[in-house]
């Protein structure tokens, strides 16, 4: 199942800014390319499951006929241009995704790993990761993972009843229990591994229960919140943006993360790691978030099909979008051609007027170009569909953030900013510096909006 996450290995504001990079030594090889990230896929978009929101699956029709596995000759073409495009870099991710990458079984994974030794540079530190939806994970494959440090992503879209309404395998069979088996196993193990959650229409009115399953019931600590989005044509010519009835509502969206940013804030912050608070708290420190989504630009995250074939982006993998093929070029090469440098910059040149004004414009950045599908009310074109939610959302936390950014400035640990607001009185004036009472801000009570309307 593939919805553009991975594992994320720590928290980015408490990370080293990107060092540029210059020619290699000697001038020898590929000019090497700062930040470069990819998205693996050595089954192709393959997968054991069939998940309703899967955009993936239907990438099979790009390779009618093939067999979809990624040879170990172009296993080891990958590995090496990836680390000579990465030769300047103290540490470099290869990240493997799907489909689901474990259908390739762990002898992979393991050659991956000794090609990675060859041919990393003296005290390069490589980083294996691997999203995976969990249901083929193995005391076996397990060993692996733990014995070459691989950090695991797992998805899970919730508790069992909410996981399982669009989570399910190839003969519409509930997945749950097989992915907690895997959670279990990769935990027994020691295996590194946080949890990515699309949210849908399923769980969009459910945030603090499915966040509290994570935290409380699970025991999990690294939570990834991914909203689907899924275009359809307007019906009868009616203007856009069309989504499926899977997809989430912009303005629960923007409920969704401010219900689990409150509860967070009020006991969580420093203790559970939440990717999108992370990267907000990146934004008010004036630091490039870890999400590519709320980067000025893009387009150096790229897609690596199973034959070798790059994309401009994982949720960009058509025909318009093939850069090229690593058989027959150098990563490097296709990830910096004017081509792909026009792609990543079009993030930022192609916003509309509405996203300029915005004040929170620093933070959202207009996100994934993906989800630009609708209009603004000047009908002016490249509104994103979850702007309602990203609006209320970084709104809402600005008070905050801008308490521990300046924690963290001022040399504090980020969690502090939880005691400051434990200490006002509901009947005072929120700490945030909205003007409300704090009973009413970042102090009301914790329900779930579906709880709330029951």
């Amino acid at each position: 199942m593939t919805v553009h996450g991975e594992p994320v290995a720590a928290p980015v504001v408490m990370a080293a800014t990107r060092r540029g990079a210059g020619p290699g030594p000697g001038g020898r090889g590929p000019r090497p390319v700062p930040g470069l990230h990819v998205l693996a896929k050595p089954t192709g978009p393959i997968c054991n499951l069939d998940c309703d929101y899967c955009y993936f699956l239907a990438k099979e029709s790009l390779y009618p006929g093939d067999r979809f596995r990624m040879t170990d000759e172009l296993l080891e073409t990958y590995v090496r241009q990836l680390l000579e495009s990465q030769r300047d870099e103290p540490e470099v991710t290869i990240a493997w995704q799907g489909g689901e990458p474990t259908l390739m079984g762990a002898d992979f994974f393991r050659r991956a790993v000794g090609l990675a030794r060859e041919h990393a540079r003296p005290g390069q530190r490589v980083q294996h990761t691997m999203q995976t939806n969990g249901t083929l994970l193995t005391d076996e494959w397990c060993a692996m993972l733990a014995e070459h440090r691989f950090l695991v992503g797992i998805s899970i879209d919730g508790p069992p009843d909410v996981h399982d309404r669009y989570r399910t395998d190839k003969r519409g069979a509930p997945t749950s229990g097989r992915v907690l088996r895997g959670l279990r196993l990769l935990r027994e193990h020691g295996v590194e591994h946080n949890v990515l959650c699309t949210v849908h229409a399923g769980n969009q009115d459910r945030p603090l229960e499915v966040y509290r399953y994570f935290r409380d019931e699970l025991g999990e600590r690294f939570v990834q919140f991914i909203p689907i989005v899924e275009p359809v044509a307007p019906a009868d010519g009616g203007e856009p943006p069309a989504v499926t009835e899977r997809s989430v509502d912009p303005d629960a969206w923007g409920r969704f993360l401010v219900s689990v940013f409150d509860e967070w804030l009020r006991r969580d912050v420093g203790e559970v790691f939440v990717q999108h608070f992370e990267a907000a708290l990146a934004s008010w420190l004036g630091v490039e978030p870890s999400l590519c989504i709320f980067a000025e630009t893009c387009g150096r995250a790229v897609a690596l099909g199973h034959n070798g074939d790059v994309y401009s982006c994982d949720h960009f993998v058509d025909p318009e979008h093939l850069l090229g093929n690593i058989g027959t070029g150098h990563l490097a090469d296709l990830v910096t051609s004017p081509r792909q440098q026009a792609f990543g910059n079009a993030k930022r040149d192609a916003l509309p007027q509405r996203c300029l004004d915005c004040r929170v414009r620093f933070a959202c950045r207009g996100e994934c170009p993906k989800n630009r599908i609708g209009l603004t009310p000047d009908g002016e074109e490249g509104l994103n569909y979850l702007c309602a939610g990203y609006l209320a959302f970084f709104t809402h936390v600005d008070g905050p953030m801008r308490l521990m950014a300046d924690l963290v400035r001022r040399g504090r640990p980020a969690a502090e900013v939880a005691d400051v607001f434990a200490r006002a009185g509901r009947n005072e004036r929120c700490p945030c510096g909205s003007g409300r009472k704090a009973k009413v801000c970042h102090q009301r009570p914790a329900v779930d909006p579906a709880r709330a309307r029951a």
